[in-house]
Formats: C-alpha cells, structure tokens, sequence
C-alpha cells in the first residue's frame, strides 16, 4: 500500500485520503468505481440528464470548480465545461461536456469529455418531451512521483530512492454512452437519465467497473411575480425539487428548495433523506446563492456536513460561472410561426 510523500499531515489524514480515494476510483480490488457529485445541479444540468441541452437558452457556456474533502491530505478536485446550442429548427440541440478530476493526495487524474444531442418535441399546448443522448471519451492515470512504498521505510524513517513495488501501471482509457428524458409544462418537470450504460473497466489492476448511473429529477415552479418591462425580465418565484441518485451500492435521495427574485437566486438542498430498507445516509445541506448580471450568471455553494462522518472529511466548496443567451425578439418571431419551443422552468443554479 503506497503512503503520501513526507512530510506527512498525519496518520489519521493519510488513510482516509487513501480509503476516500480507492472508494471514488477504485483502482484495486474495491471492484467499482464512482462518479463524482455537483451541488449545483442544474447549473451541471448536462451532467445530470443530456435531455437539457437546448432547453433554457439559444446557447451556454459553463465553467464548474469543486473542491471537496478539504481537510484530507489530498483533496478532490473537480472541474467542469459544458456547452450548449439550440439548433435554429428548434427541436434540436447539440452540447459538449468535459469533466476533469484530480486529488493531489496518490496524484489521481481523470478527463472525460464528450458530446450530447437532445431532440425536443412538443406533445400539446401544456406538455413538452425532450430525449437526449451522450458519448464520451475518458483517460484515468495515477502519477507515481508522490507516493512512497512501505519497503522505502525504514525503522528510523528513513525513505530509500527506490521500491520493489510495481508501479508501471499504464493509464487506463475508456468510452461511456448515456441516456436521458424529459417531460414537462411552464411550471413543472420530471427527467429520468441512465449513465454509463456499458458500465466500462476503470481499473489498473484487476477489473473495475463504472456502475450503472441513475438519476432521477423533478421540480415545481411557482410565479408569485412575473413579466417584462422595458424588454427586461422580472421574476419572483419558488421552486420546491427533489431528486434521486443510485449507482452502484451508493443510494441518494434530495430535496431542495430555490427561491428567486431577479436577479438572485437562493437555494437550498438537504442531501441524505431516509430511504426504505436502506443504511442511514450520510447527511448534508447545501447551501447556494447565484446572481444573474446580464447574460452571465455566477453560483456559490457550500456544503454544510451534518453526519459526523461528513464532518471529519470537510464540506464542499463549489463555483460555477455561465454564459446564457436568449434571443427575446427571435423567440417571438419564432413564437408567430409556431416554431417556438418553451423553455424548462428548472433553476438555473
């Protein structure tokens, strides 16, 4: 078992930098592997469900940092693009979305990127369907110059130059595929998405696969006020949501609430609701607050650890920085010729 490079934060911090790490990348013999969370869901809405490409804006473009685990040795770091465009025939769109995750602690990286289409069809005046679909390329690989093996010890501490560990593990490529749906009015949505649906091998040694992602989605709108002056949009509104996740052995149900007074938007989302016939969950409450300035928008959150658990491992820092764009005079031309699609009522944070 490879220990972290000295000088060593302490005993306590490595092993469950290391333990944390094997549970997320199961490189060994753990036999799965897991995807990394976003607090802010739905400004990682490709993340979630390729059936939202499309469906808030003509087009986006979002950058998303999270720092999670702060107080282990090495903690896990997340970074996110994603990319949206509404074709001009309405009932399609095409995205991009790259995901990069690094801890510093055993120099874990991982990149994945890959595109995604939605198709979007109107089923009456109220109710609206959109499908999408995604393909993505990943590469996962350890860095070996920050680990030292235990015959590098010796009993004064000593750490030799060399190891008889192997340690020529090459890195590991695969190809992942998802699907998703949506259905939904101006003021509510339910979406459903499987991920990894050929559930690929991770592993460096051994075998270990992806697990099969689920995710499922829902949320109500509610406009206490909403209209337009001057060709500026105004809004006040609450918007109750919740949602549930299961991969592999790893079950999560949420529940949030958004409240949204143009230009800001305040959220919160309690993660680790009791399931039937399930281990006690490990409990946490997001707390985020996004403002819009234009055509971009800006979200912050933080995780706040309610299981003491949670609370040795740290909260959860995260940022997301996005550049929307609606065109207000296209949309009614589009609205004359029955052309116009409706957008998704789900926050934008």
């Amino acid at each position: 078992m490879p220990l972290l490079r000295p000088p060593y934060p302490s005993i306590i911090q490595c092993r469950r930098g290391l333990l944390a790490a094997s549970l997320v990348v199961g490189a060994g013999g753990l036999g799965q592997a897991q995807d990394l969370y976003f607090a802010q869901p739905y400004a990682n809405r490709l993340q979630l469900n390729p059936a939202y490409a499309g469906l808030l804006d003509d087009y986006s473009l979002t950058l998303s940092y999270r720092n999670q685990f702060p107080t282990l040795a090495g903690t896990f770091q997340s970074s996110q693009l994603a990319a949206d465009y509404r074709l001009p025939n309405q009932r399609s769109a095409v995205g991009l979305l790259v995901n990069y995750d690094r801890t510093g602690g055993i120099g874990y990286t991982r990149l994945q990127a890959g595109g995604v289409y939605a198709y979007h069809l109107r089923l009456n005046e109220q109710l609206s369907l959109s499908g999408g679909a995604s393909v993505s390329y990943g590469l996962q690989r350890v860095s070996y110059g920050n680990l030292v093996f235990g015959d590098q010890l010796s009993d004064e501490g000593v750490t030799r130059d060399f190891s008889l560990e192997v340690a020529d593990y090459k890195p590991v490529h695969y190809v992942t595929a998802g699907v998703g749906g949506l259905l939904y009015t101006e003021r509510f949505w339910l979406g459903a998405a499987a991920h990894h649906l050929n559930q690929p091998d991770l592993a460096f040694v051994s075998q270990a696969t992806l697990p099969l992602r689920l995710n499922l989605q829902a949320g109500y709108r509610h406009y206490v006020v909403r209209s337009t002056t001057k060709g500026e949009y105004h809004e006040i509104s609450v918007a109750p949501t919740v949602a549930y996740s299961q991969q592999g052995g790893s079950r999560r149900a949420e529940a949030g609430l958004y409240f949204t007074a143009t230009p800001l938007t305040l959220g919160a989302v309690y993660r680790g609701v009791p399931l039937p016939g399930a281990p006690k969950p490990q409990q946490v409450l997001t707390v985020l607050a996004g403002v819009g300035v234009g055509s971009f928008r800006l979200g912050y959150s933080y995780d706040v650890s309610l299981s003491q658990f949670s609370r040795d491992l740290g909260g959860a820092h995260e940022i997301s920085l996005a550049l929307r764009e609606f065109d207000s005079l296209e949309a009614a031309w589009r609205r004359l010729k029955r052309r116009n699609y409706p957008s998704i009522p789900c926050p934008a944070f």
